[in-house]
């Protein structure tokens, strides 16, 4: 009973034991492992899905499949035409014709069913339809004939190479190679120079292979037209082609009905090859300088029109330099031209890889919403000053703002205004608090000038405006920032005179308080004879004061043993507290210009022993 379930248990055993048998062959008495094709597919990784337009791995792969697709287009009419293959070095052509056709196998089974695809702007990543899409194209058709093996025919009519004709059909992978390479390179117009160049030199390896042909057809040295068999066959040859093709003459005259019709038919290809050939090299080379051409006619135009309106010399040098520096330092005129083709995304995606952190360091767009500095990316201006220019002048009024991308500007002040005050470098800012000044703009207090050569970006008022009106919010803040910064870069009050002389040993006189400046009158300054004035008519107060304390005090000892003849009414009297006391009151009596009256001030204290009560009367004199 407890044997009985031993069986089951040991059939998964038995049953890995024979998958690794299934996986070994017997051959001359040894045992060699088979690896299965799946199992060999996943220990190299291959991706399970190909993006050909960013992969850089599969234009690697490509350039593979150019070079054995080169080889066969070149070699094969060459050992069609010439006695190159023989039976000594017969091995060596069969190795590289197994090696080129292992590359097309690959391509055809492993890297083509791989690649991703668009179906109505989707993009398809699933194995199944990526393998069904590249079986119902086009290209798996010219793949699956150029790789059919007509080779196997060697064995009926011996090693010919035109059974291999069919592997120069794979022209598609050509020249979709050709334009992933060039997407990716800086200069593609140089590798289009060389393309061109190449297939004129393929077709002059053709004719020269053509022509071997007919000398063989005709007999080898049996007329002069044909290849007289000395020399380098395949040089004299590829000689004749070039001479005919590029239409240079000096040929032998063809003997025969066969040689006129072939010299004809060789002149009229050559006629059309060679024209559209040097079209396409016209082409290439004027798309490559177009920009430059563009550049030139820009400058002569405008030294013509210089020159028609008699500009002085001077301003017609820094023209020509301003082209010049602005052609250099970016190879454009104007950034924005190129640009303006692009999608809005692209040409934002641009921008904030270019001026993103230049734009979100400045203080004044700090905290503001990112998608409305993305606006701001889009509008900015670039402009290019020369050494010695005016970005701004003291006193204009200011509708822009400045970023500097590149050199450095110089803040001038001082009485003449040619004390350089502060060097701005690239990533500087300045001329941001005009984008927000109300007014119609606040004038410039200092001069700004480039120097050496600066390229700065401008962003003026008006366009800021129309972005703000979308993001209520973020101008609520940039008012608020704008105020702040006015205070904090408001004029400094000036400096006061050095101290000299005597003056070191006495300190500076405090300011008037301002009450006391509005009763002397607003002028805010207190001469020495309206002080002596005033100190006379106070001394004169006390001397009339004390006259008459002692002219009542004779008065009540006079009166002391009089009955008077009224009585005088019975005043209330008012009890009142010691507490209640209030301390002595200080008064100042201020003359103004009537003689007839003065001005008292007095202070009383309040319940509150920190402020006071001030009470200002005006009091007539006594005759």
């Amino acid at each position: 009973m407890e044997a009985a379930p031993a069986g089951p248990l040991l059939q998964p055993e038995e049953d890995e034991a024979n998958r690794e048998e299934e996986h070994y062959c017997d051959m001359m008495c040894c045992k060699f492992k088979k690896v299965p094709l799946k199992e060999y597919l996943k220990k190299m990784k291959l991706p399970t899905s190909i993006d050909s337009q960013t992969d850089v791995s599969y234009v690697m792969w490509l350039l593979l499949v150019t070079v054995a697709y080169n080889w066969n287009c070149w070699i094969i009419p060459m050992r069609l035409a010439f006695p190159y293959q023989t039976p000594k070095n017969m091995r060596y052509w069969l190795i590289t014709d197994i090696i080129c056709d292992i590359i097309y196998l690959s391509d055809l089974l492993i890297v083509q069913p791989r690649l991703e695809f668009l179906r109505q702007g989707d993009k398809i990543i699933e194995p199944k339809e990526m393998k069904e899409h590249y079986r119902t194209s086009t290209k798996f058709k010219m793949d699956l004939v150029s790789i059919i093996p007509f080779d196997a025919l060697y064995l009926i009519f011996g090693f010919n190479p035109v059974f291999r004709t069919n592997r120069t059909l794979k022209y598609i992978t050509f020249f979709e190679f050709n334009d992933r390479l060039e997407s990716r390179m800086d200069n593609a117009y140089i590798y289009r120079v060389i393309r061109t160049t190449g297939y004129l030199l393929f077709v002059l390896h053709v004719n020269a292979c053509i022509y071997s042909l007919a000398s063989d057809y005709e007999g080898i040295g049996s007329t002069k037209w044909v290849y007289d068999g000395k020399g380098n066959r395949y040089l004299r040859c590829y000689y004749w082609a070039v001479r005919t093709l590029i239409t240079i003459g000096g040929l032998p005259e063809p003997q025969n009905t066969f040689e006129i019709i072939f010299q004809l038919l060789n002149f009229f290809s050559g006629v059309f090859v060679f024209s559209s050939l040097i079209g396409q090299m016209r082409d290439v080379i004027g798309s490559a300088t177009a920009n430059k051409n563009h550049f030139r006619a820009s400058m002569d135009n405008a030294i013509t029109y210089m020159n028609t309106y008699s500009i002085p010399k001077i301003i017609q040098n820094r023209v020509r330099i301003w082209y010049k520096y602005t052609w250099d330092s970016q190879r454009i005129l104007d950034e924005s031209e190129f640009l303006e083709h692009l999608p809005t995304k692209m040409r934002l995606a641009i921008a904030i890889n270019v001026n993103f952190n230049i734009v979100n360091n400045i203080d004044l767009f700090k905290g503001c919403d990112t998608q409305m500095i993305y606006d701001i990316l889009l509008k900015l201006k670039s402009s290019v000053y020369l050494p010695g220019d005016f970005v701004c002048k003291k006193g204009e009024i200011g509708r822009e703002m400045y970023i500097i991308k590149q050199g450095e500007v110089q803040v001038l002040g001082g009485p003449d205004d040619t004390k350089v005050l502060v060097t701005l470098k690239a990533g500087a800012v300045f001329g941001e608090i005009s984008l927000l000044a109300k007014g119609g703009g606040n004038r410039r207090t200092a001069n700004v000038v480039a120097h050496g050569f600066a390229n700065l970006f401008i962003l003026d008022k008006k366009t800021l405006s129309g972005i703000l009106v979308h993001y209520p919010d973020s101008e609520k803040l940039l008012m608020q920032k704008a105020k702040l910064l006015l205070k904090q870069k408001a004029k400094p009050s000036e400096a006061p005179p050095p101290v000299k002389g005597f003056a070191l040993l006495f300190p500076p006189k405090e300011e008037t308080p301002k009450m006391l400046k509005a009763l002397l009158g607003g002028s805010g300054k207190a001469s020495l004879s309206r002080l002596l004035r005033l100190k006379k008519e106070l001394a004169a107060q006390e001397k009339e004061k004390k006259i008459e304390v002692k002219e009542q005090k004779i008065e009540g000892i006079e009166n002391q043993g009089k009955e008077p003849a009224e009585k005088p009414l019975n005043m209330p009297k008012c009890n009142v507290r010691e507490e209640e006391v209030s301390k002595p009151i200080t008064k100042a009596v201020l003359s103004r210009e009537n003689p007839k009256s003065s001005l008292i001030i007095t202070m009383t204290p309040s319940s509150n022993a920190e402020e006071e009560i001030l009470t200002v009367e005006m009091k007539e004199k006594a005759k």
